[in-house]
């Protein structure tokens, strides 16, 4: 389990997007059982808070064919 500190105004979905690449429902849901507590200090992180970051299985990305001609 990797763990990382925050910046001053991280939120959870910045830190997961911003270390996972990733902050769907799934991501955020492993993020808030992993780091208990983390939620006492609001919406908004304070700079230096360790969190420990959830490992998720990679998700298949589905893109969209586009035509011109839609």
């Amino acid at each position: 389990m990797r763990s990382v500190r925050t910046i001053a105004g991280d939120t959870a979905n910045l830190v997961l997007y911003r270390e996972l690449g990733r902050s769907d429902d799934d991501a955020e849901e492993a993020f808030w059982l992993l780091n208990k507590g983390l939620a006492d200090y609001g919406p908004v992180l304070p700079g230096g808070v360790r969190v420990f970051l959830p490992e998720l299985e990679e998700r298949a990305t589905v893109s969209a064919s586009i035509s011109a001609w839609d």
